[in-house]
This record gives C-alpha cells, structure tokens and sequence, in this order.
C-alpha cells in the first residue's frame, strides 16, 4: 500500500496532509496523480466519498509555480453552490504552507463582489457553470491563462441541465489545456462530452457505479404511503443516541417542505431542511448547523445529493426511493465516510417497488426487508398525489348529442361577428368613442364665443 510520501508531492503538501491525519492515499487519488501529472486529459469514474477532491487537486498544486500574475490558471467547475464552497475549503487546507490564491464563485450572490475579488488576482476558480459564464462574458474574468479544468460531478451537471453552459465555457477556453473530469456515473451524455472536448483521455476507473459500498449497512420497510412513511421516520428519530445524525432524502422540494412541517411539531430544534428553493444564506446555515451538531436531522432532496460532504453521519434515510437507482448510490454514499461504518434505510411504497428492484438490479444486492414496527400507526390520510383519481360517473345533462344551438347563441355570435369595414370601420369607432368635449376645450369655447 502506498502513503503519501511515496507520491512526488512538495514538502508543503505533505505538511498540509500530515496536519489533516492523511497517511495512505485512496486508490482513485493514487491512480489519478501521475495521469494529471503527465497532462494528458482524464476522465475519473470513482463513487462519491472515495475522495476525488483530493485526487485532482494534490496533483494540480504540486504543478502550479508561484505567479504574481491576475488572471487565473485553473478552472473547477461544480454543480452546486454548496460544493463550491465544500471544494474550496478542501483546497485551502492543501494550500495551507503555500501562496496560492483561489475564489468560489456562484450564484446567489453579488455578482460585483465577485468580479472585484477576480481582479485583486486569482491562481484557481472554483465556480458553477452558469455564474463562471457570466463573469466571463462580462470581462471581468480572462480565460486566456486557463491551463486545466476540472469538472466534478459531471453526471450531475448534465442531469440539472448545465450541458449547454458547460459548451459555451469549452469554447472560450485556450484550445491548448488539460481537460480532467470526474464522475460516478458514465452515461451517454457524459460520453457524448468527452468526445467533443477531450483529446485521447486516459480513464482511472476504481468501482463499477453500482457496487455498493462494503461498509454501509442497507436496509429497508414497506411503507403504506407518506403520512405512514412520516409517522415510521418520527419514530425512528425517537432514539437519538442510535440516530444522532440523519440525513432525510426526500424525492422534490415540495415533499421536502410537508416532510418538515410533518416533523416540525415533534423535532423542531433538532431540524433543518436544504434545497434548491432556499435561500443561499439559510442553505449555508443549515448545513453548518447539521455539521456542527446543532441539529440532529437535515432534510433534503436529491439536488443535493452530491452537495454535501459531513462526516459522522450515522444514517442515510431514503424516505422517498428514487427512480434513478444511481441517484440510490449518490444517496447512501453520504454515510458511511473515510472508511467508517454507515447505514442506511429504504421507505418503499407500492407505487415505488419497481424503483427498488432497479436499484438492486444495479447493485446485484437484495437489501434485507425489515418488519413493520407494530407501535407506528398506519395513516389512512393521503397526499393529493397519493388520493385516487375520481372519475365522474356518466351525466346526461352533460351530454352534447343532438344539442341544437339555439336563437340568441346566432343573435350574440351576429353581432359579435367581425367585418373588415376598412377606413370607414376606423372613423365610425373614432366617432363612436371620441374624446368628450369639455370647457376646456379650445375649439368648443371659440364655437360658444362666436354664438
């Protein structure tokens, strides 16, 4: 097995990792560094949590050299606010023992700010794909001096619909660069990219997308529906020395938000809730609350799946199973951190039992079925999605067969009836609805004068 120090990294790196208690690299960063090393483009297919942060970016500040100049030289683009800040806060702590300079740029925020904090000068920008393009366009950020991109989570990125700005962004850069991509997922989106933009790249791949994680423990209920679900996850959350810290995947914002009103009655301190509706500032606040235990429960939605990197997280709850069963890897993939023991838990309605067949179609694993805890009340009330849909039963009154339109449908249909009468049709409107004549009016004062 080799450690760090076996890799060609400065003396500086090797302080910044011995500070963080890093000896052993994973195997994706150890197969990574020579790859970005040599410069060739690459293409990196590893599960979230496996670190790929640190497998980009060790490699790229051994190569970087001091510069005084202002224009930046590396580019990270990421599909999440929260992951700007996430890697940001990774490179600083690389970037400890050295002079490097990098910005997080997204939006959300005063763009201004952002554009003066470009020009004091910048050695590394990690940024979302539609703010970065902004700046861009706007001047305020050169592209000329860019010698490597990154783009993290691609999969992500294609799926939240950013293809688009990720294209204008290849076509502003320097034709001559390293391209570096990460991802959990291949798809034919993902390929599609490389094909356009990449030159011969070397993949460093370590897990098929679906293999499950060795050290998450996965398990899983048959659920009624979401009050039912509601009421087995507040029981659940009852132990709180077991569960003393839960991240709720929930499959949309609006769920999210019943979900918490649901859990807001029982946990209300103990409870936060992140998605892409809120506002960056309460988004920000609730995972710094989740993190440093001020609450016990975060609820969020798969937006943020790949968002978040929080460590002691001691279950992941699917309440609601995805229908994408790689978004089921993403998920669990939360727990479970820096090799410690995960677990995670499946709510499965009826409705959702193909969505978990995919999923261990995927993985090849069968999670094990837990008994219904019999203490949990089965709810009969539904969500408006859940309620059958009512048909209405055959009305004759209703009926359109042999309806003859009657004497004022013609007189009404008549006059409304629209001729085009011309000039003439103008002048009889302006006649009709000409302005009134008031004693202020000039020409009706001198006609009453000549009287």
């Amino acid at each position: 097995m080799s450690t760090f120090e076996q890799l060609n990294l400065s003396k500086q790196q090797l302080n910044a990792l011995h500070d963080l208690g890093f000896e052993t690299p994973t195997p994706i960063q150890a197969q990574s560094f020579s790859v970005i090393m040599s410069g060739s483009d690459m293409v990196g297919i590893a599960q979230t949590g496996t670190g790929k942060t640190f497998a980009y970016m060790l490699p790229i500040i051994r190569s970087l050299k001091y510069s005084e100049q202002l224009n930046p030289r590396v580019l990270i683009l990421v599909p999440t606010r929260e992951l700007v800040l996430q890697v940001v806060e990774e490179i600083e702590k690389l970037t400890k023992y050295s002079n490097l300079r990098v910005l997080g740029v997204y939006g959300g925020t005063n763009i201004n700010t952002q554009k003066r904090a470009i020009l004091e000068g910048q050695d590394i920008i990690v940024a979302t794909p539609g703010r970065l393009y902004d700046l861009a366009l706007s001047k305020a950020l050169k592209t000329s001096d860019i010698k490597k991109i990154v783009i993290d989570e691609v999969d992500v990125m294609l799926d939240l619909g950013f293809r688009f700005q990720l294209m204008n962004i290849f076509e502003i850069l320097p034709q001559k660069r390293q391209n570096i991509m990460f991802s959990a997922t291949m798809t034919d989106d993902v390929d599609a990219l490389i094909n356009d933009y990449f030159i011969a790249p070397k993949k460093v791949s370590i897990a098929v997308s679906g293999t499950p994680l060795d050290n998450i423990a996965q398990t899983t209920y048959n659920v009624e529906n979401f009050y039912t679900k509601a009421n087995l996850l507040s029981h659940l959350l009852k132990d709180k020395e077991t569960f003393s810290k839960v991240l709720v995947f929930v499959s949309n914002k609006r769920r999210a938000d019943l979900l918490f009103e649901v859990l807001n009655e029982i946990y209300n301190d103990e409870l936060c809730i992140i998605h892409s509706n809120k506002t960056q500032n309460y988004r920000i606040r609730s995972i710094k609350q989740f993190e440093a235990g001020e609450n016990r429960i975060l609820v969020s939605t798969d937006v943020m799946a790949r968002g978040l990197d929080i460590e002691d997280i001691s279950h992941v709850i699917n309440f609601d199973t995805p229908n994408f069963p790689e978004n089921y890897m993403h998920r669990i993939g939360r727990t479970g951190r820096a090799k410690k023991e995960g677990k995670s838990i499946l709510f499965t309605t009826a409705h959702e039992a193909d969505y978990r067949i995919a999923i261990e179609a995927l993985m090849d694993y069968k999670i094990p079925v837990l008994e219904f805890p019999k203490e949990v009340e089965i709810s009969e009330k539904l969500t408006r999605e859940e309620q059958p849909k009512e048909k209405e039963a055959y009305n004759p009154h209703k009926t359109t067969d042999g309806f003859v339109k009657g004497a004022a449908f013609h007189e009404k249909s008549e006059k409304n009836s629209k001729i085009n009468q011309g000039g003439s049709y103008r002048r009889e409107i302006a006649k009709k609805y000409k302005k009134p004549k008031t004693r202020g009016d000039k020409n009706f004062n001198k006609r009453n004068k000549r009287k």
